[in-house]
């Protein structure tokens, strides 16, 4: 169920691989939402196993209707759960502690983002148009309005820039904006590596800066997760999840 699960202080890390779930083939088998329409009574028997590994029913798994741009959705003490209807947003923050922040990817990269000590914690979806958008910067001035200051980032699973091929034009106008970003192919094309992109972006945000943790692992690489370039409209989607504990 979890492919990478750590704890830091009082904030729990953690991005699901494909197993431990009830979707059957081709989404098989913790499918988290598919744009293709997986059986909604997987999903959501999927998302009860996930909230009740993070000991929260799955109301209180936060999730968001992504759309590849930069707004940020801030979940206060006091929002009934579940979030409905879900706000189009690429990223979530909250105090609360009595949520689990789930962000969904299938190639874009996932950013989970704590600050334990002042209690702040976000979650990030983050793919091309975001990383040009900036979403993930924006994730953290919303944390730092909530009171947060030394913030830890981990980066999961993601097409990386080994295989995330794309058109020069594409690539030049990414690379404009974030130049970290320009890779190459392992067969000589154009690429976009995002992480990089990120971490770049991360480092350039004054001088309480943003500690990084690469969780990252290639999904066209990886069958242990879910790709929508390798697997197409079939593809399921893998999560984010983050936590604030007591």
């Amino acid at each position: 169920m979890l492919g990478y699960d750590e704890v830091l202080d009082k904030v729990r890390f953690a991005f699901t691989d494909r197993y431990g779930g009830v979707s059957a083939e081709p989404y098989g088998e913790l499918n988290l939402g598919s744009a293709a329409g997986d059986e909604a009574d997987a999903i959501a028997e999927n998302f009860r196993r996930v909230g009740e590994e993070f000991g929260v029913g799955p109301e209180a798994v936060i999730r968001v209707s992504q759309v590849h741009g930069r707004a940020v959705h801030v979940v206060r003490p006091g929002d009934d759960l579940p979030v409905r209807p879900q706000p189009s947003a690429d990223a979530i923050v909250t105090t609360r502690t009595d949520v689990v922040l789930c962000v969904r990817g299938a190639d874009c990269l996932p950013v989970l983002l704590a600050d334990p000590v002042n209690g702040v914690i976000g979650a990030a979806h983050c793919g091309r148009p975001g990383l040009y958008a900036g979403v993930v910067p924006a994730a953290v001035d919303a944390m730092r309005a909530l009171g947060a200051e030394a913030i830890t980032a981990v980066l999961g699973p993601y097409a990386c820039g080994r295989c995330y091929e794309v058109p020069a034009e594409m690539r030049a106008e990414v690379a404009e904006r974030v130049p970290a970003s320009y890779a190459e192919t392992s067969w000589g094309t154009p690429s976009i590596d995002v992480a990089a992109g990120v971490i770049a972006q991360l480092g350039e945000l004054g001088e309480l800066g943003v500690a990084v943790v690469d969780a990252t692992t290639c999904t066209i690489e990886s069958k242990d997760v879910y790709s929508y370039r390798r697997e197409g409209q079939v593809s399921g989607r893998h999560a984010g999840l983050v936590r604030l504990y007591p």
